[in-house]
């Protein structure tokens, strides 16, 4: 097997091992996907002021999000269908950020269950959660939520409406999935995939499967998430969401100065800066650029997080230069467990956090807690 040195190395041959329909769905963005580049772009803009000469012996990049320790301003984002990625993807992934010491966001559209992921881990996760309107089923999986011990309940703000994907109405992945000719022999190029399947009963939406009322199956799930995304939603659902969960509230979706400032109004712990990966508004800012000026707006306030486009642990860096307390990465881990399953997602994770450990040194500081805006050369980040 090459050397895997790079998050580009593991994407590579994620996109080898996974079918197309789900590598497409992972890799993908809205419309043109200019917002989805961008995010990506947009951070090799920024340029870094390299100092010699620094003691560079005990560094440190532990912090904490949301008063949780972390080894490094990183959590792994929600990602739906990450069980089809690998088998058993979302408990895969879940154990490797354990092991690694960073928080893990388990998605509402996930292939494996609140409880399929507290009975394969120790430590904590957290949750995110999509506004429906039926709000019994959100009562009760709030509930399961709370069972499971979570510790932070992650409410997605930017998919009231759905976002057209060009290469999944292609590929027919839809609920119940419509694969292509196309798609099908390309599935039988799979066969490690194929195998890891077969070897799992974990091939539906296990958060909402016989969980909610008159969903028993993939079929009677397509038409009932056809009519519960809520496009209603409002702050005064926010404000239900936090009455019903009680523990720390993160809102996940802002890109305006304006939503941040009512997302402090609603007593949210932090907010993500997020285009949800360039899969909703194309030709929305890229994350990156959206970040200062919220930060400025709000970041003496509520702690300020951002995702969209980190590929890199500068990328990390550079985000947490520019005020961003913490960071998602989502497409990085998928990744890596498309690649290696496990082993894969523990290999991105390190090769963030060396990335982060190293280039924090050569900018010429030990403790990421001391890094600032110092550490970028003026003009080439946005302000």
């Amino acid at each position: 097997m090459a050397v895997i040195t790079n998050i580009e190395d593991l994407r590579v041959l994620a996109e080898k091992r996974v079918p197309r329909m789900f590598y497409d769905y992972a890799d993908s963005g809205s419309w043109t996907e200019g917002t989805y580049r961008a995010n990506e772009a947009d951070f090799q803009k920024i340029k870094l002021r390299q100092r010699v000469a620094v003691n560079m012996e005990n560094r440190s990049t532990a912090t904490q999000m949301v008063g949780i320790k972390t080894k490094m301003p990183v959590a792994i984002a929600p990602v739906g269908l990450t069980g089809m990625q690998c088998a058993d993807g979302e408990i895969k992934a879940a154990k490797a950020a354990e092991k690694f010491g960073i928080p893990f966001i388990l998605s509402t559209m996930s292939i494996c269950s609140i409880e399929d992921v507290a009975a394969n881990t120790t430590a904590p996760f957290w949750f995110q959660l999509y506004m429906m309107r039926d709000r019994q089923a959100m009562v009760n999986m709030i509930e399961r939520v709370r069972k499971a011990g979570c510790n932070a309940l992650v409410l997605t703000l930017d998919l009231q409406v759905i976002g057209q994907r060009h290469k999944d109405l292609k590929n027919g992945l839809t609920a119940p999935p419509s694969p292509t000719i196309a798609n099908i022999l390309n599935l039988m190029t799979k066969p490690r995939w194929c195998l890891g399947m077969a070897g799992t009963r974990r091939h539906t939406f296990g958060n909402l499967v016989g969980h909610v009322k008159g969903v028993s199956n993939m079929r009677s799930l397509a038409s009932w998430t056809n009519e519960q995304f809520d496009p209603r939603l409002s702050w005064a659902d926010v404000a239900w969401v936090k009455e019903q969960w009680g523990g720390k509230l993160i809102l996940k979706g802002i890109q305006d100065v304006e939503d941040a400032k009512l997302a402090v109004q609603s007593g949210a712990d932090a907010i993500v800066v997020s285009n949800h990966g360039g899969r909703q508004l194309d030709g929305a800012q890229s994350s990156i650029e959206a970040l200062p000026a919220i930060v400025e707006a709000v970041g003496s306030q509520i702690e300020v997080w951002m995702d969209g486009g980190i590929r890199s642990g500068q990328d990390v860096l550079k985000a947490w230069a520019l005020g961003a307390r913490g960071t998602l990465i989502g497409r990085a881990m998928v990744y890596g467990l498309g690649a290696m399953g496990e082993a894969g997602v523990t290999r991105a994770l390190e090769i963030i956090h060396k990335e982060l450990d190293i280039t924090m040194a050569f900018c010429g500081h030990t403790d990421i807690q001391t890094v600032g805006k110092g550490i970028l050369l003026p003009g080439t980040f946005p302000v």
